[in-house]
């Protein structure tokens, strides 16, 4: 009995020697086949039994791995041949999805391509589409078409980049190329002269979209596509067309028309019509009191323009044409006025520099920027020359008046006569007779010396010492003459002045004293 269990002992021990042994190697190599531990003897079997079972599956698992991968080593050799091989057909063929000017190649050999380009000239016929719907032809017989076999289709299928043919599955190869092909140049260029679509009354130039006033602001009116043709183009088109064996051109799609330059996306559009309505915020109001005339939206949107390059501008003319009817209805200067005399007659008085003049370049500028500036502003226009009021009398109720007729002149001062006397005006009779019409006075000065024209010898042909001088139209003026001896009645016929009204030096004086500058004067018969 203990001759037995020393035997099962040592055998015991051998064997857990051995699974320790093995049991080392698996974990130096990384598996997990282990779970059993080896102190416990009640656990012999269970190991012995585990370890035949590892050792079974071992060679089993191995097989398999080896098979899958020699499997797919084939699987692979075989697709790669196969690509490669496909590859190579290309060479010679049109790849998946192929088109050659518009037409399907697919999988087509170069022969296979040849021969259509070949059978497609007896009967080729190049259809224009035009942009109205219409349609025009040209036919291979009536410029000589005639096919030419060369390398193209050869050097075309080359091109192809046959190593990545598998893309053409998806990607739809599209190649455009001229085809060996000739014709009769001469009969082509007439053919395209007698087009209907260049005909001069069948062309429309296109309009470009552009900024347009409608009710109340600038808006954004569409391009329109015309039918005007640019020949350059159409010739260069169709020669392409009849190259490649296309049968259709659509003139539309190939720019063939003349398209606007600008669209109603076109930035330099947008940017002008809002120029253009901010300058309809502007709002001048001309203040010719009592009357009052306006410049708002409704007469700036007839002025603002845009030029064919987008540039905001104005019609100089249209708002030349607004200032000179502006200077029409209110400028007096120059016009013929309807005056009541101090003695209350009414006289036609004409001419003289007095009145309202409006400088209308001078105003052209200020009204433009007005507008540029979007000013809101009640103002005078630009003047140069200026009157007292807006009246049919518009030298107010303080003047000077001279009448040449009665030899007398009267100073009126806030509608009441101020001065009055007697004078001596210019010697018709010598051609110095002082002219009628209205004047400003030009100012005031002291102790002057008149002279006259000056001689050749240097001397002038008068020279008179005043005391009071107040001029109003050029060398005429107001002076105090003491070599007069009277004043009045006729004298200025045989002792008349150069032109200048004579007056008493008293006179003179007290007149100095009451006319200011600018001071209208009114000389009538």
């Amino acid at each position: 009995m203990i001759a037995c269990e020393l035997e099962k002992g040592s055998l015991t021990n051998m064997f857990r020697k051995k699974k320790k042994n093995e049991y080392e190697e698996v974990v130096e190599e990384g598996r997990d086949e282990f779970d059993v531990d080896y102190n416990d003897d009640e656990d012999f079997e269970t190991d012995f039994v585990s370890l035949d079972e590892d050792e079974d599956e071992k060679p089993k698992r191995g097989g398999i791995g080896k098979k899958v991968g020699i499997t797919f080593g084939v699987i692979l050799a075989v697709l790669v041949v196969a690509y490669v091989g496909m590859a190579f057909y290309f060479d010679s063929h049109f790849m998946f999805n192929t088109t050659i000017n518009g037409n399907n190649f697919a999988l087509k050999s170069v022969e296979q391509v040849e021969k259509y380009m070949e059978q497609q000239v007896a009967d080729y016929t190049l259809t224009l589409q035009e942009s109205d719907g219409g349609s025009e032809q040209i036919t291979g017989s009536e410029i000589s078409l005639e096919y030419v076999p060369g390398d193209e289709v050869t050097e075309l299928a080359k091109k192809q980049n046959k190593f990545l043919w598998i893309t053409s599955l998806w990607e739809k190869p599209v190649i455009e190329a001229k085809i060996g092909v000739k014709y009769d140049e001469n009969a082509l260029a007439r053919r395209i002269e007698s087009l209907d679509c260049l005909k001069e009354e069948n062309q429309v130039a296109s309009v470009d979209a552009h900024p347009e006033f409608q009710n109340t602001e600038f808006v954004i009116v569409p391009e329109v596509i015309g039918t005007q043709i640019d020949t350059e183009t159409l010739n260069k088109d169709i020669r392409e067309s009849i190259e490649g064996f296309q049968d259709t051109l659509n003139l539309t799609d190939t720019n063939c028309y003349i398209k606007p330059r600008f669209l109603s996306d076109s930035q330099e559009v947008v940017a002008a019509k809002d120029a253009m309505n901010s300058y309809l915020g502007a709002n001048i109001t001309y203040d010719f009191n009592p009357n009052t005339e306006v410049v708002d939206a409704s007469v700036i949107s007839q002025w603002v323009i845009v030029d064919a390059d987008m540039n905001v501008t104005f019609n100089q003319e249209a708002v030349k044409e607004y200032i000179a009817a502006l200077a029409t209805k209110y400028n007096t200067k120059g016009k013929p006025r309807q005056f009541t005399t101090a003695t209350g007659n009414t006289v036609t008085v004409e001419g003289g520099g007095y009145g309202w003049k409006i400088d209308q370049d001078a105003e052209y500028d200020a009204l433009i920027a007005n507008i540029q500036n979007a000013e809101t502003v009640t103002r005078e226009p630009e003047y140069s020359s200026r009157a007292v009021n807006h009246t049919a009398m518009d030298m107010g109720n303080t003047y000077a008046e001279v009448d040449l007729t009665t030899q007398h002149m009267w100073f009126i001062k806030d509608g009441q006569i101020a001065l009055e006397t007697d004078i001596v005006t210019g010697n018709p009779n010598k051609g110095n007779a002082t002219p009628q019409g209205t004047y400003s006075l030009t100012y005031k000065s002291r102790n002057k010396t008149l002279r006259g024209t000056k001689k050749p010898d240097g001397t002038y042909e008068y020279e008179t010492p005043v005391a009071y001088w107040m001029p109003f139209n050029g060398g005429i003026g107001f002076h105090d003459a003491t070599w007069q001896s009277s004043f009045g009645g006729s004298r200025y016929l045989s002792h008349g002045s150069h032109g200048c009204v004579n007056m008493p030096k008293d006179k003179a004086a007290a007149l100095y004293d009451l006319i200011p500058d600018g001071c209208p004067v009114v000389c009538h018969y």
